[in-house]
C-alpha cells in the first residue's frame, strides 16, 4: 500500500498479559507515540525515543492530554436486538418470548437486517468498539447484511447465523440440517474474506435439538479455524431446563462438550451457574467465558465468581450483551463488571478491567498479535480517550494521582462521550 507514516503523539496504554498474574504486564507511556503505516502498528513508545527517527514525510497528529488505546473487544452481542435494549421482563426466559423472538423475526427481510446493521456498527464505533463476536438470526439474510456491512468498512468481526429448531417460534425455526447446510453456505462467503470471520453459533442448548447439537460440532471439526459461540449457565431457571433436556449431561456446559462444542476460538457468554470441573474443563480446552455484567444484572441472572475462575485460570473477556445488556459502552460495563465483582468479594482493579477489554478478548478471540494491543504488526484499531470529556471527569482527572485512578475515573464516569476518536485498519472511522 505504502501509505504515509501516521505518527500520534498522546500517552498510550496496552497490555501484554493479564495484570491479575502479571505485575508488569502493563505498557504506559505518559508523552508516547503512535506510529501507524499501511493499517498496521509499526511502533509504540516514548516520544523522547521514537520521534528523532520520525521520517521527513511523516504525517504527525498532536493529541497530548488525550489516552490512546487498542479498540475495545466486545465478545458477546446481538446486533438483532438493537431496537429492544432497555425492554421490561421479570426474567431471561420471557424476556425472549415476548421482546427478543418478535424482534428477531423481521430480519427475514434484508432491507431491515441492512438498516439495523448500519446503525449497530455506527454504534459500536461511537463507544470505541473496533470488534465484536456478534450473534445473527437464524435467517442467513441476516447475516449477510451484517458482514456486507463490516465488510464495506473494513472493520474486524465475528458473525454467525443462530442454530435453533426447537422452542422457538415456528417463524425462527430452522432444522438440523438446514441450518448447518445455511451455516456452511455462510463460511463459504463470509469466513476469512478481508477481516470477517465466521462464529458457528448454537442459540443455546434448550432451542437445539441433539441432532442438531451433533451436526453442529461436525461442521466445528470440519471448519477448526472458525469460531463458536453460544450461552451457558446464565440464569437457574435455564440451568433447570437444561437439565431436563439433557438428563445424561454431568452439566450444562457438558452437554456442548459431549458434541465436540469446547475449544480454542469457543466462546461461552455468562458462565455464572459453573461449577469447578465445568472452569477446569474450559480452561484446559482454552474455551472462553465471555463475561456480560449488565445484562445479569438487568435480568437478575446472577453474579460471575471471578475468585474461582482465577483460580482454574479460565480465559475471560468482556462483553455488552446488547440488548440484555444496556449499553454498547464497554467503559460502562467496566463499571457494572466492577460491582459485580465487588459483591463476590473481589476487588477489580481498572488496569485489569482495560485488559479484559482489549487484549483479554483478542486471546479469546485466539487474534493475540493481530488485534487488542500495539504490538508492532497488529492491525491499527485503536481509539483516542478523552479524560476531559465531561465537566465531572474532567474534574475527577485533575485530581488523580497516578494510572490506575485515571482509568478507574475512565471506567466508572466514562462512556461513549469519552471517545474522541475511533480507528479502524488505520482509517478515522469515528470522529465526536
Amino acid at each position: 500500500m505504502n501509505t504515509p507514516l501516521h505518527a500520534y503523539r498522546a500517552s498510550l496504554l496496552y497490555f501484554t498479559n493479564d495484570p491479575a498474574f502479571d505485575e508488569h504486564a502493563t505498557r504506559w507511556h505518559s508523552d508516547g507515540l503512535l506510529l501507524v503505516q499501511d493499517g498496521k502498528i509499526r511502533a509504540a513508545g516514548d516520544y523522547a525515543e521514537l520521534s528523532a527517527s520520525l521520517p521527513p514525510e511523516a504525517v504527525t497528529e498532536d493529541l497530548r492530554g488525550k489516552i490512546l488505546c487498542p479498540g475495545f473487544i466486545d465478545t458477546h452481542v446481538h446486533y438483532p436486538q438493537t431496537d429492544i435494549i432497555g425492554s421490561p421482563a421479570p426474567g431471561l426466559l420471557p424476556w425472549l418470548d415476548n421482546y427478543t423472538f418478535p424482534a428477531e423475526r423481521r430480519f427475514q427481510q434484508p432491507e431491515h437486517a441492512a438498516e439495523v446493521a448500519d446503525f449497530f456498527l455506527a454504534e459500536l464505533l461511537r463507544n470505541g468498539t473496533t470488534s465484536a463476536a456478534v450473534y445473527c438470526t437464524v435467517h442467513p439474510q441476516s447475516v449477510d447484511a451484517f458482514f456486507a456491512a463490516s465488510h464495506a468498512r473494513n472493520l474486524r468481526m465475528v458473525a454467525g447465523k443462530c442454530l435453533m429448531d426447537r422452542h422457538a417460534p415456528d417463524f425462527l425455526r430452522d432444522t438440523a440440517e438446514s441450518g448447518v447446510r445455511e451455516s456452511e453456505a455462510l463460511i463459504g462467503r463470509w469466513h476469512n474474506k478481508g477481516r470477517q470471520h465466521y462464529a458457528i453459533t448454537v442459540r443455546f442448548a434448550p432451542t437445539s435439538t441433539h441432532e442438531q447439537m451433533k451436526l453442529a460440532g461436525e461442521l466445528a471439526a470440519q471448519y477448526p479455524d472458525t469460531y463458536i459461540q453460544t450461552h451457558v449457565a446464565e440464569n437457574t431457571d435455564e440451568v433447570k431446563w437444561v437439565k431436563e433436556l439433557y438428563p445424561d449431561a454431568r452439566s450444562y456446559l457438558d452437554v456442548y462438550d459431549g458434541y465436540g462444542l469446547m475449544r480454542q476460538r469457543a466462546l461461552y457468554a455468562h458462565c455464572i451457574w459453573l461449577d469447578d470441573q465445568d472452569r477446569a474443563r474450559m480452561a484446559a480446552t482454552q474455551s472462553a467465558a465471555t463475561l456480560c455484567p449488565t445484562s445479569n444484572l438487568f435480568l437478575g441472572s446472577g453474579l460471575f465468581d471471578f475468585a474461582r475462575a482465577d483460580a482454574a485460570r479460565l480465559p475471560l473477556s468482556v462483553a455488552t450483551d446488547v440488548g440484555g445488556g444496556t449499553s454498547f459502552s464497554m467503559l460502562q460495563t467496566m463499571n457494572e463488571l466492577y460491582k459485580v465483582a465487588r459483591m463476590g468479594g473481589t476487588y477489580l482493579p481498572a488496569q485489569r478491567m482495560f485488559y479484559l477489554a482489549t487484549l483479554g478478548g483478542a486471546r479469546a478471540l485466539q487474534l493475540e498479535g493481530t488485534i487488542g494491543s500495539f504490538t508492532p504488526g497488529c492491525d491499527a484499531d485503536f481509539i483516542v480517550l478523552d479524560p476531559q470529556a465531561t465537566p465531572l471527569l474532567a474534574r475527577r482527572s485533575a485530581t488523580t494521582e497516578n494510572l490506575e485512578e485515571q482509568l478507574f475515573a475512565l471506567a466508572i464516569l466514562g462512556d461513549d462521550r469519552a471517545v474522541a476518536a475511533t480507528y479502524s485498519a488505520g482509517v478515522r472511522v469515528h470522529q465526536r
